[in-house]
């Protein structure tokens, strides 16, 4: 897109031009000779430090079979260790970066009836929708694969949550308090599960993974045949949610 003209609202122009590129998923110029795919890349490449490598793939498998109906430690865990609280007068407001969700099989059969309960978040895709729409490149995946916002770059436009199949990211609706200083958050942007990114950095486990008392949760590189969770998926049958999509999760389930 090329034009001679200076806009009189560069801002309004900017982000009428960033919808467009929505449209064309996200290969429409925003500016002459810029473009949304490129804005992105420049911002995972910003991003990513010397920690992120594309040789590692980080992916969590989560048994649904050790899933205890009724626990939230690994709720209570992420919300304790990312500063995340639920304390707004609308808790439709609350963020949730980490929910339980309940599957019901309506086949007939044996099986029709049982509920499953599982974790359910950001599922770290290879293909993500929500960084395919994002119009300043604040929604990036870095080169291991994990799957962040930038505080500094979101605009709170919430694009990401309208194209995230998973309804895994949140928008801070109130001022924060009591944050963990590794974990930037602030009023005004969308945030969701970074698979505690600041741990994984430092060679420790997410905190989800570390709380569950039922080992329902193996945390690993997909890219090494010799990790545990490679080769646990390698050995019995697991589920990508919505794997129709073709957006290949990091997030894996047994036992759906």
């Amino acid at each position: 897109m090329t034009t001679t003209q200076t806009p009189a609202n560069p801002r309004r122009a900017f982000i009428a031009a960033a919808g467009a590129g929505v449209a064309g998923l996200g290969f429409t110029a925003i500016a002459p000779g810029l473009h949304l795919m490129a804005v992105a890349q420049a911002a995972e490449t910003r991003k990513a430090g010397t920690a992120a490598s594309s040789a590692v793939r980080w992916g969590l498998l989560i048994d649904a079979n050790k899933c205890a109906p009724g626990c939230t430690k690994c709720i209570d865990a992420c919300h304790t260790e990312n500063g995340v609280s639920a304390n707004l007068p609308d808790p439709r407001q609350n963020s949730q970066w980490i929910r339980k969700i309940e599957l019901v099989d309506r086949r007939p059969g044996k099986t029709q009836g049982h509920v499953t309960q599982l974790p359910m978040m950001c599922q770290h895709c290879a293909e993500p929708p929500c960084v395919d729409v994002c119009p300043t490149g604040a929604s990036m995946k870095r080169p291991d694969g994990i799957v962040l916002v930038d505080k500094h770059t979101c605009i709170g436009c919430r694009y990401c949550m309208m194209a995230c199949p998973y309804k895994a990211r949140s928008f801070v609706h109130a001022p924060l308090h009591d944050q963990n200083p590794e974990v930037p958050r602030g009023k005004g942007t969308v945030e969701s599960c970074t698979l505690c990114v600041h741990r994984i950095d430092k060679g420790q486990q997410p905190a989800c993974v570390e709380s569950c008392p039922e080992g329902a949760m193996t945390f690993g590189d997909l890219n090494d045949a010799d990790s545990a969770i490679a080769k646990r998926i390698a050995s019995v049958p697991t589920t990508q949610v919505r794997a129709d999509l073709r957006l290949n999760p990091g997030v894996r389930y047994e036992g759906l």
